[in-house]
């Protein structure tokens, strides 16, 4: 019985280090990173250059001015953009990092919805899918690693 075990252990192939990068919702999750980071940086450069698109709201909950803002997100799409970068490589590190920075890139979206809402709107869903997509590709990896 003992050998029986030992055997099938043996023959479960263990996965390979390369596996994570290849996985179709790691791959997407990385390019949307590095899209919402890019858009990002963008929504930065606008509220620090205090562009006219902008539209500066009174009486808002969560009130900073534009350039605070325009700082928040520029440091957030950064991020957002290593991150991505990060995550093609497929270090575990990265995958959390993603996760990390992409929640706070929905959060800081979501906080932006009265100067532009649309477009936050809009990066609100890129970044709670990059969340939900690198979720997932780890649990559908370490899935297809255990299953001999």
């Amino acid at each position: 019985m003992a050998s029986d075990a030992t055997r099938a252990q043996a023959s479960r192939p263990q996965p390979s280090p390369w596996h994570a990068p290849t996985s179709g919702t790691t791959i997407a999750a990385a390019a949307l990173m590095i899209f919402g980071g890019v858009m990002a940086i963008f929504e930065g450069i606008s509220a620090l250059a205090k562009d006219n698109l902008l539209v500066v709201t009174r009486h808002y909950l969560f009130e900073f001015n534009l350039t605070a803002w325009g700082w928040v997100h520029l440091i957030v799409g950064i991020l957002l953009v290593v991150g991505g970068c990060a995550v093609i490589t497929g270090a575990l590190w990265a995958r959390y990092f993603g996760v990390f920075i992409a929640g706070l890139g929905a959060i800081a979206n979501f906080l932006w919805l009265p100067f532009y809402p649309l477009w936050a709107l809009i990066l609100v869903v890129v970044n709670l899918f990059v969340v939900w997509a690198l979720c997932t590709g780890m649990h559908r990896e370490a899935d297809s690693g255990s299953t001999a």
